[in-house]
């Protein structure tokens, strides 16, 4: 099993190293990297390429490690007991499989995306290590150890909100997707807008980095929101002059798919303030 990329995500060099790295090495693989990057489509298009099914796993900051493992419905089984039903007699029949059971009992060797890890608490990591290093896990209610029978592919994301424990990264291989550089992001667009003229593309990727790289943005525009950006702009039939800025309106067309909050919408306000001031 060799990832190569697929027609619709474009995948750097480094990054197939790092997913084939991790199914030859039998580790699940760590995906940090901004926001809106496409860390969650990556496991997607990896089970896609692999042509294997997936199981994704959208972690809350209220998920516990156990719910990936199994539930034990104790309230469901004292309540038919109440009411005299034969199903009571057999434990199991109140046991719900979490998503890494269902990986586990697979015939067929599976993806299992564990998305975004860094919203539970800090000691979800930690609570799973035994299960994604040994891939096994004991269920007390019935007695028994589910082994897998075919070892997925594991792929864990993080938005990097907070440290991860270091006893679970040691079990990890890990990549960081940097941010595109323009070149790879045009890339990327065409990908999604195979048709979109190249003088569009250059002005609005030209005023998208140098928006990203503006001192003080508190929260910087990704991949998905460039992508937005674009398809509103051919939306709207705009061309590459629609594009243009001067100082009294510094703010991008249709800013509200690439500004996602009121701070950094006042930063550009006042920047074409100051650039009044100076004509």
């Amino acid at each position: 099993m060799r990832f190569t990329g697929t027609k619709n995500y474009v995948a750097t060099d480094d990054l197939k190293v790092a997913v084939n790295a991790a199914i030859t090495l039998e580790r699940p693989l760590l995906i940090k990297g901004e926001p809106g990057t496409g860390k969650t489509e990556l496991a997607r298009q990896v089970a896609e390429a692999l042509d294997i099914p997936m199981l994704e796993w959208n972690i809350k900051s209220t998920t516990k490690a156990q719910q990936g493992l199994y539930e034990y419905d104790a309230v469901s089984r004292l309540r038919d007991s109440q009411l005299g039903e034969e199903r009571v007699h057999d434990v199991a029949n109140y046991i719900k499989p979490g998503k890494l059971w269902q990986a586990f009992d697979s015939e067929d060797r599976m993806l299992l995306l564990i998305d975004e890890i860094d919203k539970a608490d800090i000691e979800f990591p930690n609570d799973l290590l035994q299960e994604l290093d040994k891939m096994e896990f004991y269920v007390y209610e019935t007695g028994k150890t589910i082994r897998a029978k075919k070892r997925p592919i594991v792929i864990i994301t993080s938005n990097n909100e907070k440290e991860l424990p270091d006893a679970f990264l040691r079990r990890c291989f890990f990549h960081y997707i940097r941010f595109p550089d323009p070149e790879t992001m045009q890339q990327i667009i065409h990908v999604h807008f195979p048709d979109i003229k190249n003088s569009l593309l250059e002005a609005a990727l030209t005023q998208f980095y140098e928006l990203r790289d503006t001192p003080g943005l508190k929260k910087k525009p990704s991949t998905s929101e460039v992508l937005d950006w674009l398809k509103l702009l051919l939306a709207e039939d705009l061309d590459a002059s629609d594009l243009r800025r001067d100082g009294k309106d510094a703010l991008p067309k249709l800013h509200g798919a690439l500004l996602k909050n009121e701070q950094d919408v006042h930063l550009f306000e006042r920047l074409a303030f100051l650039a009044r001031g100076r004509q």
